[in-house]
């Protein structure tokens, strides 16, 4: 029936001129066709598009038949795929470009991952040919077209490990393989293009190079937005291996194959990476800086290049290691700055690999002020305090002390006052602490002095640090890792210095510390144990009255309800505070001798 429908349409379009097809006759032909197919019938619809007398309704009309073909030929299992493929090849061959790329666009959409890696492998190299042949015209389809094809490839899983991407098991890294067969001719072109232009600014045919200047710059542009978006996501959210873990790796490959995409259209990617600190630059087109050039792709792209040395060769090597941390900072502040692990991961894998080549205590006091020497610690701080990944949080506090290695002592002594103003956490408070201790070590052996670390300059830093944030109110279990580093740090003071050299200043100042540290420690610790101390005598109380071992407790302890456990539970949290109180205490009590026994020598 439908091999017969599709028989009548055609021998009624050979009595009508060429192109004047009715919206009937393409829904009968369209109708009829895909039935055929769908039914088994490709051996006769062959036959039909094959008649030299069919050719112009072909021409107009055959691309409609490209939902039925693709479907067989995605599957494979057809007795007819031999029939449908010759289809296929000669509608590629004699369908107008235009409708067929439309067409083979429609059916690149897919949902199902499997689905998405087999229809991209089938359709890029017909699209290819099918933009090739719009010859000057094709920029906004090929953007079009790379457009859809990345918002496909971004639906596919991306390979974790590194046996996920040896097996490719989500087909990934054979689209990525595909993809890039498929821009090289554009590349190409734009190539060609840009050397032409190069080589005819001195022609005195100033229209006709306007007028070229613009087509080649819109397939650049088309371009150079596809190489972009490859950066900011698929690349951004990916794992790249490096070559000792996984020798051969296609997204390293695809990732070099971007970068080298990028310089063969004239883009540098020194001046790429280097943008934040370079002036605007004028380009030409019709896209704003920040739109031509998003900042997450070029952060990708510095991450590609400083950790992995991906296009390595067309970057040359006399960036001093300073001026390139400057301008990876702005990259990673960005990354650090967003909750996805992947971007953190690459954040801190770039800051790592950018401070390593400076030099120990070379970086001065005045890069501080510069917003993203401020605010990639304050992200860092974050990472080591929020992220859900164990090796994250590690990663990010040894990031952090090899930052903090590489300011010279003016510069270490405005970080640590920085940090203790904005960090707002107890570990990473003490941790700075710990970090100032080491610093006055240093600066108290012989032959090290410095003006930071000891002294009257040492004295504000020191106030900033031996005191308590609430007085006697403190939360003591709250700031307990500052605390104890605050101890440790006086205990050190009153250890190393002597008297009668007071080279910390410590002895003329110990009667401040006194009133503004110890005096309310001693106090908090005593209304915080006799708290704990009524707390644990009622929980033992209820324990032993009226409920069960496994009963359920709910339990304040100052303004917060402890989580509900059970009463040994309880009770042994009670008891942890307790010893910590005690802890506290006896640090302090050797502080009170250790400065009894030093005044009195």
């Amino acid at each position: 029936m439908a091999l017969e429908q599709l028989s009548d349409v055609v021998q009624r379009c050979h009595t009508l001129p060429d192109d004047s097809y009715t919206s009937e006759d393409h829904d009968a032909f369209t109708i009829s066709g895909r039935t055929c197919i769908e039914e088994g019938d490709s051996a006769q619809v062959l036959s039909i598009v094959l008649d030299e007398k069919n050719q112009e309704i072909v021409r107009c009309m055959g691309w409609t038949l490209l939902p039925p073909l693709i479907q067989v030929l995605m599957n494979k299992d057809s007795k007819k795929l031999s029939q449908c493929l010759a289809i296929f090849n000669h509608l590629l061959q004699t369908c107008r470009p235009k409708e067929l790329l439309i067409g083979l666009l429609e059916q690149l959409e897919q949902d199902d991952p499997l689905a998405i890696a087999e229809s991209l492998h089938l359709l890029l190299k017909p699209l290819q040919r099918v933009l090739l042949c719009l010859g000057s015209r094709k920029a906004s389809s090929l953007g079009m077209t790379l457009c859809s094809v990345l918002d496909q490839l971004a639906k596919l899983p991306l390979p974790h490990t590194k046996e996920q991407e040896e097996d490719d098991v989500f087909s990934l890294c054979r689209c990525c393989n595909d993809i890039t067969d498929f821009v090289k001719p554009f590349v190409q072109e734009a190539r060609q293009n840009l050397q032409n232009r190069e080589g005819n600014i001195q022609r005195t045919d100033r229209v006709r190079g306007e007028l070229g200047r613009d087509k080649e710059d819109e397939l650049r542009t088309e371009l150079l937005k596809f190489c972009m978006k490859t950066l900011s996501h698929t690349l951004l959210e990916a794992q790249i291996k490096d070559s000792d873990t996984l020798p051969e790796s296609p997204l390293r490959d695809f990732a070099t194959d971007i970068l080298t995409s990028l310089s063969a259209m004239g883009e540098s990617l020194p001046s790429l990476v280097f943008q934040p600190l370079l002036r605007r630059r004028q380009v030409p087109g019709f896209l704003e800086e920040e739109v031509r050039y998003p900042k997450e792709s070029l952060a990708c792209l510095a991450y590609l290049l400083f950790v992995h040395h991906l296009g390595a060769d067309a970057f040359p090597s006399v960036f001093s290691p300073v001026f390139a941390l400057r301008c990876n900072m702005e990259h990673v502040c960005l990354l650090l700055s967003r909750t996805e692990e992947s971007r953190i991961q690459k954040g801190l894998e770039l800051y790592e690999k950018s401070l390593v080549r400076v030099e120990d205590g070379s970086l001065p006091a005045d890069l501080l002020e510069i917003r993203s020497f401020l605010t990639v610690p304050q992200n860092l701080v974050k990472v080591m305090t929020l992220c859900t990944r164990h090796d994250l949080r590690t990663r990010g506090l040894k990031v952090l002390q090899l930052s903090i290695d590489k300011l010279n002592t003016e510069a270490k002594y405005n970080f640590f006052q920085y940090m203790l103003k904005t960090s707002s956490h107890s570990g990473v408070e003490g941790y700075v602490i710990k970090n100032i201790k080491n610093q006055i070590d240093a600066a108290l052996q012989p032959g090290n002095s410095n003006l930071w670390f000891e002294g009257a300059q040492l004295l504000p830093l020191l106030r900033k640090v031996l005191v308590l944030p609430d007085g006697p109110e403190t939360d003591l279990l709250q700031y307990l890792d500052r605390i104890m580093e605050s101890l440790n740090l006086l205990r050190y003071l009153v250890i190393r210095d002597k008297v009668t050299e007071n080279q910390t200043g410590i002895w003329t100042e110990l009667y401040k510390i006194e009133d503004a540290f110890l005096k309310p420690l001693r106090v908090g610790v005593n209304m915080s144990r006799a708290h704990y101390e009524r707390e644990l005598h009622d929980t033992l109380a209820t324990k032993r009255g009226k409920v069960k071992a496994e009963s359920m407790l709910s339990v304040s302890v100052g303004k917060e309800k402890l989580p509900n456990m059970t009463s040994e539970s309880q009770i042994q949290a009670l008891h942890s505070a307790l010893h910590t109180f005690d802890m506290i205490e006896s640090v302090l009590v050797r502080i009170e001798e250790l400065t009894e026994v030093k005044e009195n020598l």
